[in-house]
């Protein structure tokens, strides 16, 4: 389902990220494991692969940033993900984390695809494609979490990305698709 640009939620700026979505059975399997290692944000984010962190842009730039993917889009073609075993980012960030064992350089050319032009930001960390599946848990949880998916396997085809809003209220509000965008190459 679409949005028009002019539907941003909040008062002229709209807070936006671009994911890859991890297809059911995975997706709610992923989904669910989060919440059961009591993860605050495990039912306001669906499982995925960021491509663009979370960043304002003005309501009136949406329109600009469709375009703008729409072009990313042209330029991938469809691709496998496999994940496979655990990974962690601690202790920088405590993050627990499905790895991908392929799809990982299709990846990172479709992050630097749409993380440019009206879209170009500055990352806190070098990009790193993965699926979270524990953040904002105490360290027990994170071990736990580490041990469960240490054998994890899924694979899936990605057939293109979205373009996600956060609803008003801050880092736990809820994120809705605006559009869809195929990879079209």
């Amino acid at each position: 389902m679409s949005q028009s640009p002019g539907e941003a939620v909040g008062h002229g700026v709209a807070t936006i990220g671009v994911t890859i979505a991890v297809p059911d059975p995975y997706g709610a399997e992923l989904q669910d494991a989060r919440a059961g290692y009591g993860d605050p944000l495990a039912r306001s984010i669906p499982a995925h692969i960021t491509l663009l962190p979370p960043t304002e842009v003005s309501a009136e730039m949406l329109e600009a940033v469709q375009r703008h993917l729409l072009g990313a889009a042209a330029r991938h073609r469809p691709f496998r993900v496999q994940l496979h075993g655990s990974g962690s980012f601690r202790p920088v960030t405590p993050v627990v984390f499905a790895r991908l064992e392929a799809g990982l350089r299709e990846c990172r050319l479709l992050e630097a695809s749409v993380r440019s032009g009206v879209l170009a930001r500055e990352l806190a960390f070098p990009y790193h494609p993965h699926v979270t599946v524990a953040h904002q848990v105490d360290e027990s949880a994170l071990d736990r979490a580490y041990r469960d998916f240490h054998d994890y396997r899924a694979e899936f085809t990605v057939p293109g990305f979205g373009l996600h809003q956060q609803a008003e209220g801050g880092d736990s509000a809820p994120w809705r698709l605006l559009r869809d965008f195929p990879l079209t190459a």
